[in-house]
């Protein structure tokens, strides 16, 4: 069993009026259980153009049945004015600037064809689009594991 802990510290000198100190921790765990941790991890790095979409993460029905999921991405960029837009189910959900980041639990499970391949479009796959400048990106999704769907998929 992996054990896999994110942390977050949040520091401020001059935000308020005194100094504001946030920190959480977690352990990810499998679905269902607080003792069992999550052990796989894809890792990726794409170059994402300018004015393009690209799709980082793809819904699939490995994912619909394994829920607890967690994603990272971050922009590798070092001009400030690089961003790109992360989006699901075609609504933005925020733009990453150079050097920002995001982790969020995932689960394609948002609707009755989750898993299911939909020629609207309209599905829970995380996409991203460049701007200004081709983009950078390197991203995870932490998970218990695929089931591969037919033999072409290894």
């Amino acid at each position: 069993m992996a054990t896999t802990t994110a942390t977050i510290t949040l520091s401020s000198a001059d935000l308020l009026s005194d100094n504001l100190s946030l920190s959480a921790t977690m352990n990810l765990y499998k679905h269902g259980t607080t003792a069992t941790g999550l052990e796989q991890m894809n890792y990726h790095r794409a170059i994402i153009p300018t004015g393009t979409n690209f799709t980082l993460i793809q819904e699939s029905l490995a994912l619909n049945t394994n829920p607890a999921n967690y994603v990272y991405i971050v922009n590798k960029n070092t001009d400030e004015t690089d961003y790109v837009t992360v989006s699901i189910r075609s609504e933005i959900i925020g733009k990453l600037y150079a050097g920002d980041w995001m982790f969020i639990p995932y689960s394609d499970a948002t609707t009755a064809t989750a898993g299911v391949d939909d020629p609207s479009g309209d599905d829970s796959d995380i996409e991203i689009r460049a701007y200004t400048h081709e983009c950078i990106v390197e991203y995870a999704m932490f998970h218990s594991g695929e089931t591969l769907l037919t033999a072409s998929d290894s």
